[in-house]
C-alpha cells in the first residue's frame, strides 16, 4: 500500500498509511496555525486574545457542542480564573504557564457519540496509581456542572 492509498475505509474516517483521519489532520492544521499566531502575537499577547479566539471556536460549533462548550467555558472561567483561555487543536483549551491543563472536544469534529472534555499532566488530579483523566460530556446537568467546577479546582490546586 502507498502513502496515498487508504486502509479500506470511505469518507472522512479514512486513514491513510500513517494512520490519522482526516479531522486528526485538520486539527493539526489548526494547532500550528494557533502556534503561528501565537508567535506572532508574542510578548503583546493577552489573556483577552485568547478568550476571544476561544469564544470564536464556540461560536462557530453547532448544537449541543456549542451549548456545552459555552457552559464549560463559564465554569472553568469562574472556577479557575488563574487559567488562560486559548485554543488547542482547534478546540477550547484553558492553560497554565503557557501548558494545557484542561480543553474541551467537540463531538461533531471528530465524529465522535460524545463530545469530552480532559485534562493534561499539567492538572492535580493524581489520586494514587490511577486516576481518570478525560470525561464523556453529553448533557449539562446541575450535577455534571458540580462536578466540572470541583474537578477543575482540583486541577489547579
Amino acid at each position: 500500500m502507498t502513502a496515498k492509498q487508504t486502509s479500506g475505509k470511505t469518507g472522512s474516517a479514512a486513514k491513510n498509511a500513517v494512520g490519522f483521519t482526516d479531522e486528526e489532520r485538520s486539527a493539526m492544521k489548526e494547532h500550528a496555525e494557533e502556534l503561528k499566531k501565537e508567535q506572532r502575537r508574542g510578548k503583546r499577547a493577552t489573556k483577552a486574545d485568547g478568550e476571544s479566539d476561544v469564544l470564536e471556536k464556540i461560536a462557530q460549533m453547532e448544537g449541543t457542542d456549542r451549548e456545552l462548550a459555552e457552559r464549560l467555558h463559564a465554569i472553568v472561567t469562574a472556577n479557575a480564573p488563574s487559567l488562560t483561555p486559548k485554543t488547542w487543536y482547534g478546540m477550547p483549551a484553558y492553560a497554565r504557564n503557557g501548558k494545557v491543563l484542561c480543553f474541551f472536544q467537540s463531538a461533531q469534529k471528530f465524529k465522535a457519540r460524545y463530545a469530552s472534555f480532559g485534562f493534561n499532566d499539567e492538572a492535580d488530579l493524581d489520586d494514587g496509581a490511577m486516576w481518570p483523566t478525560a470525561f464523556a460530556l453529553r448533557e449539562m446537568t446541575p450535577a455534571v456542572e458540580k462536578q466540572i467546577a470541583a474537578l477543575v479546582k482540583k486541577a489547579v490546586s
